[in-house]
């Protein structure tokens, strides 16, 4: 019963560390194009995220065997609590300080480190290697160049309708206030904490490219009776839902999985109470990811968004249907790179930045479970 409570906390934690990290990355692009503020954005990632996760108890119980650990090493050690505790705790601790950071990195790949450190510290060299590759790090690379290249497809597909529709873009003037990003001098990832805002009192004209506000574009027109730029503004929601939805339904089976392994709690109540303390990290503590995935990889206009939404959204929702633990993070990321080099607008020291905190995810959350287990066991 001891061990079961252990457990159980360990998972709150982390279930909070990723929706402090994670909750707010569908709905990015909602607030760095201006279609809606910070408030609503999360209120909508918060409730669609929720519908995935529970959901995810019909359709995503293949990854809660992938992630118990099972073929990485033997079933013994996977009914062990101490690497039980010891994956969570690595993982969690990981991801929380990425959160507090405002560095955006995967869940996933913060977990599959975890497993691997502490599962090499319990069986050395029969670590299952090949289970490792295929159901672990193949899909975690593959993922964001697929999202890349999908969204690069897709924009120019997207913007040559939009013209072929007659649909255009007019753009407006406004005076208010803004917020000018400050880059640091030196690149990586501590860097990217030291990034700051200085708000400034300023005259937009112009589209959001010369401008680098949001809400300085509008498309004209109309489309079933309503107007273009109401119509593309409800299906950007509809998409970023999608990507919430889908993280939810990723990501909870994830970090349910070991303490299902263990027998602590079924699988109901495991999924219930995660999905409840993803939602709280989300509304607590998901300001800084969301200051970093809307405004400070590239500029991003509505029509923008909606694409990489959707290849967000398909790719992530097909994953999870057939399996393949790919990481929302990873995805999401992958399509904002491919509209900032769609747009000419990437900032290059921040994508350097979350790439680099990708490499050092997996040896960080790795050694911090192998220090656990070889503390506890």
């Amino acid at each position: 019963m001891v061990w079961a409570i252990v457990i159980l906390t360990a998972t709150i934690f982390i279930a909070y560390a990723n929706g402090a990290n994670d909750n707010f990355k569908g709905v990015a692009t909602l607030f760095g194009s201006g279609t809606t503020d910070y408030r609503k954005a999360l209120t909508w990632a918060t409730v669609t995220t929720l519908l995935g996760s529970l959901c995810a108890f019909f359709w995503a119980t293949k990854l809660v065997k992938t992630f118990s650990g099972k073929g990485l090493v033997p079933d013994a050690v996977v009914a062990n609590p101490a690497f039980m505790i010891a994956v969570i705790f690595g993982a969690a601790i990981t991801v929380f300080v990425a959160a507090k950071t405002g560095i955006p990195i995967s869940t996933t790949h913060s977990l599959t480190g975890a497993l691997v450190g502490a599962g090499f510290i319990a069986v050395g060299s029969s670590l299952g290697f090949s289970a490792l590759g295929k159901n672990f790090f193949i899909p975690l690379l593959v993922s964001p160049f697929f999202a890349l290249i999908l969204t690069l497809i897709m924009y120019p597909v997207f913007h040559w309708g939009r013209q072929r529709a007659g649909i255009r873009k007019d753009s407006c003037a406004c005076i208010g206030a803004r917020e000018v990003v400050t880059e640091p001098v030196a690149a990586g990832i501590g860097a990217m904490a030291m990034t700051t805002t200085v708000p400034r009192i300023d005259i937009f004209v112009g589209n959001q490219e010369s401008c680098a506000v949001q809400a300085t574009e509008v498309y004209s027109g109309r489309l079933l009776g309503l107007s273009v730029q109401k119509a593309l503004d409800i299906l950007h929601f509809i998409s970023a839902g999608a990507v919430s939805f889908a993280r939810g339904l990723n990501d909870t089976p994830k970090i349910v999985a070991l303490g299902v392994a263990f027998g602590a709690f079924g699988l109901g109540t495991n999924i219930a109470i995660v999905a409840i303390i993803m939602a709280i990290g989300g509304i607590l503590s998901a300001k800084k990811i969301a200051r970093t995935m809307s405004q400070r990889i590239t500029a991003i206009n509505h029509g923008q968004g909606l694409t990489a939404n959707l290849v967000t959204a398909f790719l992530v929702i097909f994953a999870s249907r057939i399996g393949v633990p790919v990481s929302t993070t990873h995805v999401s990321c992958g399509s904002i790179f491919g509209i900032g080099l769609a747009n000419g607008q990437a900032r290059w020291k921040v994508i350097g930045g979350i790439v680099g905190a990708w490499v050092l995810t997996l040896p960080v959350s790795a050694a911090l479970s192998g220090v656990v287990y070889w503390v506890i066991r």
